[in-house]
């Protein structure tokens, strides 16, 4: 018991580290992978054949292919085939990597929740909008936005909370996120070597995130319950 009171603040401040890297890495996901998935969508519904169908086939490639190797990919290929390594060996430079992994990743999970919402309003609001004089895009942004987003939030609520969780795959380029920093006291660091429970306390962090995310969406769902559909 002496020994884990002596170990629990290092190992609290090593998690904290990495956990705001985690954190960094689910923000950056989310800045860069929610517009980028709004443009990807409208691609994959173009009426322009070839855009659409070299975005659905993008879209498939991605989101058949594990993220694992797409993290590989990105971070190995310019240097280990085009002998070019872009990202260079420090942390920043695989937090950038990791950063445009996750980002064209999520983007096109994104793509097809926005591609689904978009398509489930009835098409007769868009010929009603016609009718009385707006634009296309007039009348996306003031009659359909809303009625999207009230469909989309469900899922996509439940791709990002499962971001949160995804994050530790980026230790795979050795990204010094909370996984690789509880997983780190195992074999040894700060003078601790063997200790196991550090990986297992991780779990509290991404918990807590978790939860405060499930609560977050569960208001923001709750305030849309007055825009039936």
């Amino acid at each position: 018991m002496q020994l884990f009171l002596q170990q629990f603040p290092i190992v609290v401040r090593s998690l904290n580290a990495g956990f705001v890297q985690t954190l960094k890495l689910f923000f950056v996901t989310l800045i860069g992978a929610m517009p980028l998935g709004l443009v990807i969508s409208f691609g994959s519904m173009s009426r322009f054949k070839p855009l659409s169908v070299f975005t659905r086939v993008i879209v498939w490639i991605v989101r058949g292919s594990p993220l694992m190797i797409q993290l590989l990919i990105i971070f190995y290929f310019p240097g280990m085939v085009l002998g070019n390594p872009i990202w260079g060996g420090k942390e920043a430079g695989r937090f950038a990597a990791a950063s445009v992994a996750f980002i064209i990743n999520y983007a096109c999970y994104f793509s097809e929740i926005y591609r689904g919402g978009i398509q489930s309003v009835p098409v007769g609001q868009d010929e009603a909008g016609m009718v009385l004089g707006m634009t296309k895009a007039q009348i996306f942004f003031r009659v359909k936005l809303l009625q999207v987003v009230k469909r989309i939030m469900p899922p996509m609520s439940n791709e990002i909370i499962t971001l949160v969780k995804d994050t530790s795959l980026a230790r795979i380029i050795s990204l010094q996120e909370i996984i690789w920093a509880g997983q780190a006291f195992m074999k040894s660091s700060q003078g601790i070597s063997g200790a196991i429970w550090p990986l297992f306390f991780t779990g509290v962090y991404y918990l807590a995130a978790s939860g405060l995310l499930t609560l977050l969406f569960g208001w923001i769902e709750r305030k849309l319950n007055f825009f039936r559909v």
